[in-house]
């Protein structure tokens, strides 16, 4: 196991409904993501910077995710149910954490359901934030209302919407099948059509007056979706709204540069922008995951003593290996270790060496390396580059070094030998990756 094991899903009940929610973080205050059209709470982790943005946010705050009622993992329903009765949905949540305010952020269509929940009760609202919000439903708001759902529905499970949700990847095949499998997890088309229905009567418009909780609205300027001219809207009837808008971007909040949007977020809740994170330091390394085979039947076999007597030799034996070849040792994950070298070929002889003497230990390790761009927070590492690491250590097998193509390419001629492993499907990154064992 590592940090990179994400939350568990729970349910909060409202009546006779159970409300799927998950919650990241322990920071002083509470941040609750009202979703929009689509989401499952645990599916949305497969797609790339959704688990990260979240994590972000979890640096300063509790971070709660749910599904609405009829959608992802919370309970289906017949029909569509109104505004009123999902915003009920929000307080199941808030109450089954045991948070008595929070900041509210709502996120496409869900914005006008946060501005209800906000105007209704502003006592558990401590600031509302709208990312890619409207307050009219203004795609609905045309003569052909029902060839366009009907459209909608036609196309529901293939993709098609992530077009317009998060353009820049629409032409990647890969990134359309995934989006597809979302909108399938999310919604059946009969479900997708009572939203879509329900959606073309959304107006909080004369709700929006009533606001008395500090507003941020933010937009991106390109966004495909929900016009910026919406967003602009939105905060204009909003007394005191303060609103931003971004020169470009997908709809997806979560999709492209998110870091001005993230730094805007932490500002407004906390009075205070985290300038490490703003100017994250870049650099190139390759990035070594490691985990104990088996660690759980090994220590239920052993014993707490003695496995935790087994941990202690286990770590100490990877400072050993890193200091040897020049590694830094980012943290312990439990069972396992994250490091980092500014060399690939040193980081796979470091694995290779490391996986040998932990066999000789009684502890089979699996280990996998990728080299790519990482950011720097402080003690910590962040980046694709740290997903995919981890994603390839996940495909190796017991004493087994498994490195990606790249690390491969790199050591050429540097004596290290490489077996294929054939092309695979790493969790939450598009494409097909090539992976290779190593050997000395």
């Amino acid at each position: 196991m590592n940090n990179l094991d994400l939350p568990v899903t729970r349910y909060a009940t409202n009546g006779d409904i159970n409300i799927a929610y998950q919650a990241m973080g322990t920071g002083p205050l509470d941040i609750i993501m009202v979703p929009g059209i689509v989401s499952h709470v645990e599916f949305m982790h497969e797609l790339i910077g959704y688990t990260a943005f979240l994590r972000r946010l979890s640096t300063f705050a509790r971070v709660v995710t749910f599904d609405k009622r009829g959608q992802g993992l919370s309970d289906r329903i017949s029909g569509a149910p109104s505004l009123e009765v999902r915003m009920d949905d929000v307080r199941a949540v808030m109450d089954d954490i045991g948070s008595k305010r929070a900041v509210i952020v709502g996120f496409s269509e869900g914005s006008a359901m946060s501005v209800l929940f906000a105007a209704t009760y502003p006592e558990r609202v401590a600031q509302l934030v709208l990312i890619a919000g409207f307050a009219l439903a203004s795609e609905f708001q045309s003569a052909n209302l029902e060839e366009r759902i009907a459209q909608r529905v036609r196309n529901w499970g293939t993709g098609e919407l992530i077009k317009t949700v998060i353009a820049q990847q629409a032409s990647n095949p890969d990134a359309i099948s995934q989006f597809g499998k979302l909108e399938r997890n999310a919604a059946s088309p009969g479900g997708i059509k009572a939203i879509l229905l329900l959606n073309a009567q959304i107006d909080v418009r004369p709700v929006l007056p009533n606001v008395r909780v500090p507003t941020l609205v933010l937009h991106r300027r390109t966004d495909a979706q929900v016009p910026v001219a919406l967003g602009r809207s939105l905060a204009a009837q909003i007394p005191g709204a303060k609103f931003i808008e971004y020169s470009d971007g997908d709809h997806a909040f979560w999709s492209g540069d998110t870091e001005p949007m993230i730094g805007d977020i932490e500002e407004f809740v906390t009075g205070h922008r985290d300038s490490s994170s703003s100017e994250l330091e870049r650099v190139l390394a390759t990035v070594l995951f490691t985990d104990i085979v088996d660690s759980t039947r090994s220590a239920a076999a052993m014993g707490d003593q003695a496995w935790r007597r087994s941990l202690d030799s286990h770590d100490q034996l990877a400072r050993q290996m890193l200091e040897r070849h020049r590694g830094i040792l980012v943290k312990n994950t439990g069972d396992g270790i994250l490091a980092t070298f500014d060399g690939p070929g040193r980081a796979v002889r470091c694995a290779l060496a490391f996986s040998t003497a932990a066999k000789q230990m009684g502890l089979p390790l699996r280990a996998g390396l990728h080299t790519g761009e990482i950011e720097i927070r402080g003690q910590d590492v962040g980046g694709i580059a740290v997903h995919a690491a981890a994603r390839v250590m996940a495909q190796s097998q017991a004493s087994e070094v498994l490195v990606s193509r790249v690390v491969t390419d790199l050591v050429a001629g540097a004596g290290l030998k490489f077996t294929e492993r054939g092309s695979h499907e790493l969790k939450g990154i598009p494409g097909r990756w090539d992976l290779f064992a190593a050997s000395a």
